[in-house]
């Protein structure tokens, strides 16, 4: 079985001021890179005249070479964007560092208010900003999941809903020219759905990794 890990449960943020210089963490709970680049990417295009976008994550980026069952390698990334070098993106990843939280993205905007806040301030911040984000997320332990997108006729779209119903799972459904269903399942519980899915449909069911 995967191991379980830390995440926060959803997404938050926080807000506070210092020395005119006002600061919001957000936290939100992701599966990848990709993922984590949107979310910070959100932020940005949210906060167009922030002087500062400070962005971390830690997420999966592999099976480890232990080879253990559910043994996942992490990628850690953080930036400064801009402000004194370690002052910023650090601080703020090492808040997920310390709380052991995994699966998570973090981004924390600053609007300069005219006061220097030297590098100690600065790194009391972000820090602050990423864990009054993750107190107002909340953290749960979760276990690795896996995406796949499920197509089929309208005719199968009822046997499918009811399937991923009926098994719990989060999925999010697309009717278009056909049926489209996003699902996301624990790694441990994905091959099992998959079959499922393909003997009730009598494999017209096309299933694509996500």
């Amino acid at each position: 079985m995967p191991e379980a890990f830390r995440t926060v449960v959803e997404r938050a943020e926080a807000s506070f001021t210092v020395s005119g210089s006002e600061f919001i963490g957000y936290v939100a709970p992701v599966d990848t890179v990709d993922a984590a680049e949107s979310v910070i990417e959100e932020v940005e295009a949210d906060h167009p005249e922030a002087t500062h976008v400070v962005p971390a994550y830690r997420v999966p980026a592999g099976t480890a070479a232990s080879g253990q069952p559910g043994s996942v390698m992490v990628r850690e990334w953080s930036s400064d964007d801009g402000e004194p070098s370690g002052s910023a993106g650090d601080p703020a990843l090492n808040v997920l560092t310390q709380q052991e939280l995994r699966n998570v993205v973090a981004a924390v905007v600053r609007y300069y208010g005219g006061t220097n806040l030297g590098v100690g301030g600065l790194a009391r911040a972000y820090s602050r900003a990423v864990k009054e984000a993750v107190d107002a997320a909340g953290v749960v332990e979760d276990v690795p999941h896996e995406r796949f997108e499920a197509t089929v006729e309208y005719d199968d779209s009822g046997t499918v809903r009811g399937i991923l119903e009926s098994e719990g799972v989060e999925f999010d459904a697309n009717y278009d020219e056909e049926a489209g269903f996003a699902v996301r399942v624990p790694v441990a519980e994905a091959d099992a759905l998959r079959e499922r899915l393909r003997d009730a449909t009598s494999g017209r069911v096309e299933i694509e990794a996500r």
